[in-house]
């Protein structure tokens, strides 16, 4: 089978894949909904009001968010590990999440006490300081620190003190913030609006289309910055918007549904395996796909397996993307032994 060919085979199983499973999270909850009645709902109208809200105010825009933010996790797992020339690099290894989690918390702590209620855009705007400040604190080790195992390491104390920081807001939060507080914070996609929606899928689609006008330069920096440089990428310029859209991607997730784990790292060296690419132009959307199925995935089984208890999706993802990361570094250390 060419090459060619096996990216249309894949592409094809991965978006077979998202409408299944997307008709699935649809169908499936506390109670059950046949797929002609989702249908009627979706594009008739329904006479059953009660249905017509499970569908349209809890399933979908549930399942749109599981896609929308499954892509732009895995999008942004894929830029750092192009920017930093690891395969484990992630928004969530390197603590990029958790400084979104940090400066998101903060920022729903104080305007609860005010009796505000933050919006969208607020959410997003304080998740992106909390990431930019992040990514900044690996970036500045990065140039004290030569080795990538030992930059990695450092990402992850940065999560855990962010992590720290974010409990402590939380636990000194008052009573009636610690719930809502503590349900973002461990990783959900329950609770999320149409409205919430529309921010997110606009921020992801645009940012997007900026990763893939970057498709040609990241073909030439993965061959290294020299030759990137020689022919005609500005690598400074470049590597800053790797770091920029990995910086909102990763924002934009954490903002609306608190740090989730391993997706990032994951799904672009699934997606890679599928694919039989690595070709920038097939990968970048094919993570998306890969992300947005992986993420609808784990949140049927998130929602489903302990039903009425309801796991975090962070819990589910961990469970599925790291046997994929302890992979990935077996088969790195058998290529090294080889050389």
């Amino acid at each position: 089978m060419t090459k060619q060919n096996r990216s249309i085979l894949g592409f094809s199983l991965m978006g077979v894949l998202l409408l299944v499973l997307l008709a699935l999270n649809l169908c499936i909850g506390s109670a059950s909904v046949g797929l002609s009645e989702v249908w009627r709902v979706l594009f008739h109208n329904s006479d059953d009001v009660t249905l017509s809200n499970v569908i349209l105010q809890l399933r979908l825009p549930r399942a749109l968010a599981a896609v929308i933010l499954g892509g732009a996790l895995a999008l942004s797992g894929y830029l750092l590990q192009t920017f930093f020339h690891n395969p484990i690099a992630g928004p969530f290894i390197l603590g990029v999440s958790s400084g979104a989690k940090l400066t998101v918390a903060l920022a729903m702590v104080v305007a609860l006490s005010r009796s505000h209620v933050m919006n969208s855009a607020s959410m997003v705007a304080a998740a992106f300081v909390g990431a930019m400040l992040s990514m900044g604190m690996v970036l500045l080790l990065s140039t004290v620190v030569n080795r990538m195992s030992v930059l990695i390491i450092g990402g992850v104390m940065i999560g855990y003190l962010c992590s720290a920081l974010t409990e402590f807001i939380i636990t000194f939060a008052a009573d009636e913030q610690i719930v809502r507080l503590h349900t973002w914070s461990v990783g959900s996609f329950s609770g999320i609006q149409m409205k919430d929606v529309l921010v997110m899928a606009v921020v992801v689609a645009l940012s997007f289309l900026g990763v893939l006008m970057l498709a040609k330069p990241i073909s030439a920096y993965r061959m290294g910055e020299t030759y990137a440089s020689s022919v005609g990428v500005n690598v400074r310029a470049f590597r800053a918007l790797l770091v920029l859209l990995s910086s909102v991607l990763a924002a934009t997730v954490t903002a609306f549904a608190g740090p989730v784990s391993f997706v990032g790292i994951a799904v672009p060296h699934l997606v890679r395996s599928l694919l039989g690419s690595s070709d920038p132009k097939r990968v970048i959307p094919g993570c998306v796909l890969g992300g947005a199925s992986f993420c609808l995935f784990c949140d049927l089984l998130a929602r489903t397996m302990f039903a009425p208890t309801e796991l975090s999706i962070s819990t589910v993802t961990a469970i599925f993307g790291a046997p994929v990361v302890i992979w990935i570094l077996v088969r790195r250390q058998k290529e090294r032994e080889r050389v």
